[in-house]
């Protein structure tokens, strides 16, 4: 395992779509002590919220900085060697750049090197989900009822109970499904277009061996974990029998039981 300072990164982004266990891999991350606090910090509708958690100066029409913001978030999401870590969305990563970019013109249209310009050493890590159909019931039931997790460590936005029911619908399943293939290519375009190659992360692997992947993770960045920090979970699994049954009736209403 590399934990000499010249393998070491500066900073880290998972990057995802949404029900891919994200929140889960945030969090075991942060329980290591050495791989930042991170968070969702460039989620667009999020960043005033965070702006105002950190007291970032606005100015008279409520803007701020997009250099200062990520110097605040920078601050907010190291540890104390310097590390910080951030979840990406596919989408995120071109507004995130595309803010970077009219402060560092010189580098427009050069993702990681804006990336690297504003966060130092950085490297990527792809956490996607092998089925597909269940992230997408997963994603309905969480978009229906807006509670995207349970547990956590002073997340922003995401866990505000609706109060709706979940209801079955097949065919918002199927936009999901497809906007999650849509989503997981371009992830994967962004990544060859920019010669990217990012530590490839399973859901299941992570679901079935949570100590294993996150000492993975770790490996990859140049990280060695502390002793004494458990590696712990600190989010409370979702999924229960409805989403078994949801998946069962999908798979039903397609007539295709065999089909993933």
């Amino acid at each position: 395992m590399r934990t000499d300072s010249a393998a070491q990164v500066d900073s880290y982004f998972i990057c995802a779509t949404p029900r891919t266990g994200s929140s889960l891999l945030l969090g075991l991350l942060e329980s290591t002590g050495v791989a930042g606090r991170p968070q969702a910090y460039f989620r667009a509708p999020d960043e005033p919220l965070w702006a105002d958690r950190w007291q970032i100066l606005r100015s008279g029409q409520g803007e701020f900085d997009y250099v200062d913001y990520v110097q605040a978030a920078l601050a907010a999401g190291r540890t104390e060697n310097g590390v910080f870590g951030a979840k990406l969305m596919w989408g995120t990563v071109d507004e995130v750049v595309d803010k970077l970019g009219k402060s560092y013109p010189h580098l427009g249209g050069q993702d990681v090197a804006l990336l690297n310009k504003a966060f130092g050493r950085t490297r990527f890590v792809y956490l996607r989900r092998e089925d597909v159909l269940a992230q997408a019931v997963s994603w309905l039931r969480a978009e229906q009822t807006n509670v995207w997790y349970i547990g956590g460590n002073g997340e922003i936005g995401g866990n505000g109970d609706s109060g709706q029911m979940p209801s079955f619908d097949s065919t918002r399943i199927d936009e999901l499904m497809q906007t999650i293939d849509e989503h997981n290519a371009a992830w994967e375009a962004w990544f060859t277009s920019n010669g990217v190659d990012p530590l490839q992360v399973r859901y299941e692997e992570l679901d079935g061996d949570m100590v294993g992947v996150t000492e993975s993770i770790l490996t990859f960045l140049g990280l060695k974990s502390r002793g004494r920090c458990a590696i712990v979970p600190r989010h409370t699994r979702q999924a229960d029998e409805l989403n078994s049954q949801w998946i069962d009736q999908y798979r039903r209403t397609r007539h295709s039981p065999e089909e993933p």
